[in-house]
């Protein structure tokens, strides 16, 4: 039975991996994956085939237990659900923020920072603007908003595309040391592993290097010298704002950087800091006017309604189901360490650690793994195989190669899939152009990062 539990995983995991060539979208086998786990999970416990491990390593077996170890899965089953949903409500709190600034076309002002004909100069002002835009509204926020952008500015999509293929590298770097600029990060932040200024302090260098450097390097390739048609922007920019604009974009960013500053303040869960920035900045759209002639019948198009109606659920309902298929392993007692049961992501990790004894080269792995496989489960694999202290050089560099190791395939991020989608990037074309820039950028990041730690 372990093995069947096992093995819904790894057919699901595929699926996922396989979104493209199906045509599937990965939703639909990750809420499968997980519903058919815990179906598993639960029939084999109660008839006696295999016990299960809680969050406190305490170990649970139905044949010996009766009621006692009923309720100590069902518990199981809540702290899962509970610690997904902390995520989740994160999440959509973030996601309905960036969308209602979106809707008060806050983000057109950025335009008015792009005042260049010269390709070089362009390429750093959209990379820094990336690396800082992803740390505070998240990498794939700020790639749909900059590509959005450079639609605006270039015109020539051949030229266009390199510009893209940069903005991933830059956006997957800015929100390596962000709590709150890649999903990973915030749920080794909410997971409690990580601090806000241990994350900032320790990974902020190499987040740098891993973009800079291959942004010094682009800047004298080809693609990226002479000059582009740059039209007159001030008449644009004005046209494009609303009377709301400024007003919603520094108040919605203003209030997602919050959140890290209410957590450290009350010792709250983060859910709980972004629940209320988010009524702070819905309570402000209600009452704010972006227009000169507002009306009643026109407030729909400017609502929190409206922006709720616009998050991706999908998105949201996949992190539901890997988050619970990855606490299933978790849960599965699957062999024994050190004269203990253990669950199966302990006992994987264990494996792993005899099979390359050097963590380091186990990280780098994982980073390189992230390219090709989603780095979401990857993340909540190593939080269920690792027990380190909040803050230990292990969770900071997993941190950061998951973060970072995925620019190296456009597939291999989010910020990767919304450019792929947008611009119809082609895989090759990235893998060929673009690939070898991001694995530069990670290889400098991350040695950097062990040589620091190695001090």
């Amino acid at each position: 039975m372990e093995s069947v539990i096992i093995l819904i995983f790894v057919i699901g995991y595929l699926s996922i991996t396989l979104e493209h060539p199906l045509k599937l979208d990965k939703t639909v086998p990750a809420l499968i994956m997980a519903s058919l786990m815990w179906a598993f999970l639960a029939v084999g416990f109660s008839q006696g085939w295999f016990n299960v491990i809680d969050s406190h390593e305490h170990v649970y077996s139905f044949l010996s237990g009766g009621e006692d170890a009923k309720h100590g899965f069902e518990n199981t089953l809540l702290h899962h659900l509970g610690k997904t949903a902390e995520i989740l409500v994160f999440l959509i709190g973030a996601m309905t923020i960036v969308e209602i600034i979106d809707l008060h076309r806050g983000f057109e002002i950025l335009k008015s920072v792009v005042r260049t004909k010269s390709k070089k100069r362009l390429l750093w002002i959209i990379g820094v603007l990336a690396f800082i835009l992803s740390a505070i509204i998240d990498n794939l926020t700020a790639t749909i908003v900059l590509i959005t952008l450079l639609r605006k500015l270039i015109s020539n999509k051949n030229e266009r595309l390199w510009f893209a293929g940069m903005v991933v590298i830059a956006a997957n770097a800015g929100g390596a040391w962000s709590p709150i600029g890649d999903v990973t990060t915030t749920m080794l932040w909410i997971a409690n592993n990580v601090s806000v200024m241990g994350l900032i302090k320790t990974l902020v260098v190499p987040s740098i290097l891993c973009f800079a450097v291959p942004f010094g390097i682009a800047m004298y390739l080809p693609a990226f010298k002479g000059d582009i048609e740059v039209e007159e922007l001030e008449e644009d920019v004005e046209a494009g704002r609303l009377l709301s604009s400024k007003t919603m974009l520094f108040l919605g960013l203003g209030m997602i950087v919050s959140v890290p500053i209410f957590k450290t303040l009350t010792h709250l869960p983060p859910y709980m800091g972004m629940m209320l920035a988010l009524g702070v900045v819905w309570l402000v759209s209600e009452y704010i006017h972006p227009e000169e002639d507002f009306s009643k019948e026109r407030r729909h198009l400017y609502s929190a309604h409206k922006a709720l109606s616009r998050i991706e659920i999908s998105s949201i309902l996949f992190f539901l189901g890997i988050l619970m298929a990855v606490g299933a392993l978790e849960t599965l007692v699957y062999g024994t360490i050190g004269g203990g049961e253990v669950g199966t992501l302990r006992y994987l990790a264990e494996v792993l650690q005899a099979a390359i004894p050097n963590q380091d080269v186990v990280v780098a792995l994982l980073g390189v793994f992230s390219a090709i496989i989603d780095n979401v489960p990857l993340v909540a694999a190593s939080i269920g195989m690792y027990s380190e202290p909040l803050d230990s050089n292990l969770w900071h560099a997993i941190a950061f190669a998951a973060g970072t190791g995925g620019s190296m395939l456009i597939i291999g991020s989010a910020a990767g899939v919304a450019a792929m989608g947008m611009e119809k990037i082609d895989f090759i074309w990235y893998l060929k152009k673009i690939s070898w820039l991001a694995a530069v950028g990670f290889l400098v990041g991350y040695i950097y990062l062990v040589i620091m730690f190695s001090l």
